[in-house]
């Protein structure tokens, strides 16, 4: 019985070192070969349909939340590779998955509070069919601003009190890495000289593949604590330990260099929420491997530091530090963020009941300023394109999961899970698929996994 175990054990593991090692040969198929990435994209999109479509019923959610975190996690990589078929692919696409989920497994009767809020998002829309000019298309401002929301509600409504264990959750995590590790080579061949881009310390384009800074090192950071989990939860040998932290420095690293501080942090928090749980919930024993462990990493994080601060000739460190090329003290920390925040908030005062509608904000803009400019924040979007409805949508959301958390307590990565969705939509607004489904992940109910009686303690039985 136990030497079965330990088999299976092993199994897994070789498979997920298989699997990065299969993605590592995507990224670099991708960057090499014409066409490679619509390939990947259409092989992807198609398996995940597949295997929920086929396989058992009982393993329908597992497969369901296996696709949306691969596709989720691999959204800028098929974006800055032309993969997808078009810009906001990854939420229909999710949205479609957990609802082939329902559809077999149905929702938890307890989970009608993400059906209010969905309802909630209806008058933004109505709002916005009469106060939206012929300059912005009704159809794609409606559906670029609520595709990120509903792909939440969905989410939600899908993972509420969803049983899995956590060794399952932990194969999600994993899903989740490979994509992010063969965007990671990709990253490197197509800019392998830091140096040779540098351009002061704002967000850096060429260092993250020619598209957006902001999303790029979202997604690398959450591959960062995908990694940083496996590393304390699934790296019981010393090969895997140093496979992993290696994996986690070279994803840190490119994250680093997009100069997009905003999923950096965000990854750093994460981790800090998951280690602090993790380490409250240990024995003495564990708490010793735990510390063991972190000392292990702080070296990888100093060494990965130190060699960024060198490829980039000091420049992340200002960045870091709120400093000009020149090492001068910033004015805004925020890199006009705040003042987007404040506009939009005056819109709710202008506003207060239902808001401007959704999209609204860029409408004002467009007719006070001549410009079209998009919010980088969603608190400050629900306030003025949903007036106090938004407010009330605010409040389901970060309530719910915290009384779900009251009776469910099984979950590692809860407080890391919402730190994420949170932290994203304060710095990149919901572009993309990833803070929508990784709350849905925070109401999930982790249970513990029964061990099997061993062939002793039956003996003693008879």
């Amino acid at each position: 019985m136990r030497h079965n175990r330990t088999k299976k054990y092993r199994f897994t593991n070789d498979l997920y070192v298989a699997l990065v090692v299969m993605h590592l040969f995507i990224g670099v198929g991708v960057y090499f070969i014409p066409m490679f990435s619509n390939l990947y994209f259409t092989i992807t999109a198609l398996f995940f349909i597949g295997k929920i479509i086929f396989v058992p019923n009982v393993a329908k959610t597992m497969w369901v939340l296996f696709g949306c975190a691969y596709i989720a996690a691999a959204e800028s990589f098929f974006r800055m590779t032309g993969g997808g078929l078009f810009y906001e692919f990854s939420k229909y696409y999710i949205i479609l998955l957990v609802l082939m989920g329902m559809f077999f497994n149905g929702v938890s009767g307890k989970s009608y509070p993400y059906f209010i809020y969905l309802i909630l998002l209806l008058p933004s829309v109505l709002v916005a069919s009469m106060t939206l000019g012929y300059d912005l298309n009704f159809r794609k401002s409606i559906a670029f601003v609520l595709s990120g929301p509903v792909c939440l509600g969905a989410s939600a409504l899908f993972c509420y009190d969803k049983r899995l264990s956590q060794e399952q959750l932990l194969q999600v995590l994993a899903c989740m890495s490979f994509p992010i590790i063969a965007m990671m080579v990709y990253l490197f061949l197509y800019n392998p000289s830091i140096k040779e881009v540098l351009q002061g310390t704002g967000s850096n384009f060429a260092a993250s593949g020619g598209y957006g800074p902001n999303q790029v090192s979202t997604l690398l950071g959450l591959g960062m604590v995908a990694l940083t989990v496996r590393f304390f939860l699934k790296s019981p040998t010393v090969f895997l330990k140093i496979f992993n932290l290696v994996l986690l420095a070279l994803v840190s690293f490119r994250a680093l260099v997009t100069f997009s501080r905003g999923g950096v942090i965000a990854a750093v928090m994460m981790m800090i929420g998951f280690l602090v749980v993790f380490y409250g919930r240990s024995r003495f024993k564990q708490r010793q491997q735990i510390l063991g462990a972190l000392v292990l990493l702080f070296v990888g994080v100093m060494i990965t530091w130190v060699i960024a601060a060198n490829q980039t000739d000091g420049l992340i460190e200002n960045r870091y530090t709120n400093k000009d090329a020149i090492g001068r003290e910033k004015e805004d920390a925020s890199t006009g963020r705040v003042d987007l925040f404040v506009r939009e908030f005056e819109g709710f005062l202008h506003h207060p009941f239902l808001g401007v509608g959704a999209n609204g904000m860029k409408q004002v803009r467009l007719e006070e300023e001549g410009q079209v400019i998009a919010s980088h924040n969603e608190v400050s979007r629900l306030f003025s394109e949903h007036g106090v409805f938004g407010i009330i949508i605010l409040v389901l959301l970060i309530t719910i999961p915290l009384i779900y958390r009251t009776q469910h307590k099984g979950n590692l990565l809860f407080y890391s899970f919402l730190i994420f969705w949170f932290a994203t939509i304060n710095h990149s607004a919901m572009r993309i698929a990833a803070p929508g489904f990784i709350y849905g992940l925070s109401l999930l109910n982790i249970v513990h996994e029964k061990k099997r009686p061993i062939l002793r303690q039956q003996l003693k039985q008879y």
